[in-house]
């Protein structure tokens, strides 16, 4: 287990918190194409850093954006899910 600092409750074990999903399936794909169920239901899974969404389920209950190494699980940033978090 490792510790995930929220920026509201400050660090916390990561049991405490839920992974949602990576940030790029936030936007849905485009409802024409022809593989828009193809590319929201089979996603990859690539080693790395990338950013996730995840919730402070038994804290301030929070959405937060996790940049996280998937190999490591070496968390590189945490802020608060928002306009602000996406860009």
């Amino acid at each position: 287990m490792y510790q995930i600092d929220c920026p509201h409750c400050g660090p916390r074990a990561q049991s405490e918190f839920t992974f949602d999903r990576p940030v790029e399936a936030i936007v849905p794909p485009d409802a024409a194409a022809a593989d828009a169920l193809q590319a929201l239901y089979t996603r990859t899974n690539p080693m790395g850093v990338d950013d996730e969404v995840w919730r402070h389920t038994y804290g301030c209950r929070a959405w937060l954006v996790l940049t996280r190494d998937r190999v490591s699980h070496a968390i590189h940033a945490v802020r608060a899910l928002g306009p602000e978090a996406l860009s």
